[in-house]
């Protein structure tokens, strides 16, 4: 089998997008805060992989279905901790 290296850097790339939101949610859930954090980022985000995953369906590319499946996945994760803390916040605010 020879060495193929568009798919290969196709491979790469797959696991580098899949993995970009990760950090964020790290430090999120270490510091339990969502301060300085930009939820339309995620949102659009979001939509966009929505769109994408759909593109990669009709032309039937497997590492841009997986792509996008992850990140849609790590991104909805991502939308409910930023909810989670960020209602955390408003309910200490209020006391």
């Amino acid at each position: 089998m020879a060495f193929d290296l568009a798919q290969t850097l196709g491979w790469i790339a797959t696991i580098l997008f899949s993995i970009m939101i990760v950090p964020q949610m790290i430090k999120t859930l270490n510091t339990k805060k969502v301060d300085g954090v930009s939820l339309s980022l995620f949102v659009i985000y979001l939509i966009a992989n929505i769109i994408a995953l759909i593109y990669a369906l009709l032309i039937n590319q497997m590492p841009l279905i997986i792509k996008y499946e992850i990140a849609i996945m790590t991104t909805v994760f991502y939308i409910a901790i930023f909810y989670v803390y960020r209602n955390r916040v408003k309910s200490v605010k209020k006391r």
